[in-house]
């Protein structure tokens, strides 16, 4: 790390740490890192203190091994994430068709196309903001990204013929969102984080239209909350797929996989 200046890490550790940062010794490094100056430096602590994302005050979050861009008001990639990407490449064969929902930044598609050899691969989100955000991410992998109601911006020609669909949609209980940490709740898009009045309104949805864009034998990842995972597996399987959950207690994640039957 080269800096023009000495900051006081100390001080800056001890002042995020009293504004709740839990790990404000990180914290303090990356911000120092990003800063050219006292004044800098000075602002992004302010920032931060007051609550903004570390990641929107960087322009940037590590996911899966990679810094993906992440602009103001976008939805934040967890790690929890992770587990989503691990299920998905766990099912899905060479030279996929890989379509990416709720994108978001685009880091679960970063990812895949990381770790997979799809044929091709393309992401969707609702949100505007998310929209520009993952094309930025996705440009250099020549990943298209589609603006739209999940399936709905997506190609007609492709409906029948996806081997893998991922979809971080929103899951959080429209109730809940009040309770959520200020870091979310203030400053990501409401609609990366309202789930409808039991948090599946939209997991249902993606599931209904992965029974008809699915190919046969395809796929559908998603993640959800634990409480969450046996109504969504009946829901998924009311829609014709065929459903099973898998767990990372150190993650905190949970994941349903859905396949089309053959």
């Amino acid at each position: 790390m080269t800096v023009s200046f000495r900051p006081d890490r100390p001080a800056l550790v001890h002042r995020l740490r009293a504004a709740g940062c839990v790990y404000a010794e990180d914290e303090a490094d990356l911000l120092i890192a990003a800063a050219d100056s006292p004044q800098a430096l000075s602002d992004l602590a302010d920032r931060r203190v007051a609550g903004l994302p570390l990641e929107h005050l960087l322009g940037w979050a590590e996911f899966c091994g990679e810094r993906i861009a992440v602009d103001p008001g976008v939805f934040v990639p967890r790690a929890r994430t992770a587990l989503l990407v691990d299920a998905a490449v766990a099912v899905t064969g060479p030279a996929a068709a890989v379509v990416d929902l709720c994108c978001g930044s685009g880091a679960t598609t970063v990812a895949l196309a990381r770790r997979l050899a799809p044929r091709w691969l393309a992401a969707a989100d609702v949100d505007p903001a998310a929209v520009a955000c993952a094309r930025r991410n996705l440009a250099p992998l020549g990943v298209p990204v589609f603006h739209g109601d999940l399936y709905e911006p997506l190609p007609a020609r492709w409906r029948g013929s996806l081997d893998l669909v991922v979809a971080n949609a929103p899951y959080v209980p429209t109730a809940a969102v009040a309770l959520m940490p200020p870091e979310a709740r203030l400053h990501e898009a409401p609609v990366a984080l309202d789930g409808g009045s039991d948090g599946l309104a939209v997991l249902r949805r993606v599931g209904v239209g992965a029974a008809r864009w699915l190919a046969p034998g395809g796929h559908l990842v998603v993640e959800t909350s634990e409480a969450q995972a046996d109504a969504l597996c009946a829901a998924l399987t009311a829609a014709g797929l065929h459903p099973t959950v898998t767990r990372d207690d150190d993650r905190d994640a949970t994941a349903v996989t859905a396949r089309r039957p053959a």
